[in-house]
C-alpha cells in the first residue's frame, strides 16, 4: 500500500466515459451520505425526500434527474445494487471487511472528519 491518491482513471479524450465514470463514484458518497446500501436501497426507493427521490432518479415535481450523460434515470440505483455506497465498497475492499483492515480516517464522509464531500445533484 501506498500513501498516493489513487482513483478511477479514464482514457484521454474520453470525456464521456469519464463523466459516467465520475457520476458513480459521486453516487456511491451521495448514497452513503443519504444512509442509502445495498440492503435497503429498495426502501429507499419509498422515500418522500425530494433530494433522496431526485438522487435515485424518481421524478421530483415531474421531472426526473438527468445529469445530462446519456445515462439512465436510475443509474445511481443500479450502481448502488451492484456495488453498494462508498463505505460498503471501502469496507470490503481496504476496510475492516478485508485482510488490511484500514481505518477510512480521510476516506470517510466530510460529517464523520474525512475529506468526502459529494456535490449536490441538481
Amino acid at each position: 500500500m501506498s500513501k498516493e491518491p489513487l482513483g478511477p482513471v479514464v482514457r484521454d479524450g474520453d470525456d464521456e466515459w469519464g463523466d459516467a465514470v465520475n457520476w458513480a463514484v459521486i453516487a456511491t458518497l451521495q448514497a452513503e451520505e443519504f444512509d442509502i446500501s445495498s440492503e435497503n436501497i429498495d426502501e429507499a426507493l419509498e422515500s418522500d425526500d425530494p433530494e433522496v427521490q431526485r438522487f435515485l432518479g424518481q421524478p421530483v415535481e415531474g421531472e426526473p434527474f438527468d445529469a445530462g450523460l446519456g445515462l439512465p434515470a436510475d443509474f445511481a440505483v443500479q450502481v448502488i445494487r451492484e456495488v453498494g455506497n462508498y463505505a460498503e465498497i471501502y469496507e470490503r475492499n481496504v476496510g475492516a471487511d478485508s485482510a488490511l483492515e484500514l481505518e477510512r480516517g480521510i476516506n470517510a464522509l466530510w460529517t464523520d472528519g474525512g475529506l468526502h464531500y459529494p456535490p449536490p445533484y441538481r
